[in-house]
């Protein structure tokens, strides 16, 4: 677990980690560089979940070395799907990163949402869902590793 005490904000009890794959930690259907290192440091404190439409059908083959569990979404409604698997952990314990309009509502309803722009871009709705907008994955990721940066941030 991670916990993290925003002035101003309250407490995070962050307990799991959900992931967009592509356009957030792919690009093309190709797991970005050093993005794995990263996610397995953060296993140590965090449940991994990446959920996806798997549009390059890409996923599993690329994320086989990820200690954390993948999730391909079932339905044609990806937003409300996401949106559902993070109300099922306990939303209140969910860190979500994502950058597309399936991505909006499960930001929104995560403790901590992250948006992450990147080489696909985000969503206009998913920017004003989140709680933080970063450039890329590594500074997302970068925020749950050093939560000075997540104090800065957020704090009043």
């Amino acid at each position: 677990m991670i916990e993290v005490d925003i002035p101003g904000m309250g407490t995070l009890h962050l307990k799991h980690l959900v992931l967009d794959y592509n356009g957030t930690i792919a690009f093309d259907g190709n797991l970005n560089s050093g993005i794995e290192e990263k996610i397995n440091q953060l296993a140590d404190d965090l449940n991994i979940y990446i959920i996806t439409a798997d549009t390059f059908g890409t996923v599993n083959q690329k994320c086989q070395n990820i200690k954390g569990k993948m999730r391909v979404l079932t339905t044609d409604n990806g937003s409300l799907e996401k949106e559902e698997f993070v109300d099922s952990l306990g939303a209140e314990n969910v860190v979500a990163i994502g950058n597309g309009v399936n991505d909006s509502l499960m930001l929104k309803k995560a403790a901590l949402g992250i948006v992450v722009i990147g080489g696909e871009g985000a969503a206009q709705k998913t920017i004003k869902e989140a709680d933080i907008v970063v450039k890329d994955i590594h500074d997302a990721l970068g925020l749950l590793l050093n939560r000075l940066r997540l104090i800065a941030t957020l704090r009043l």
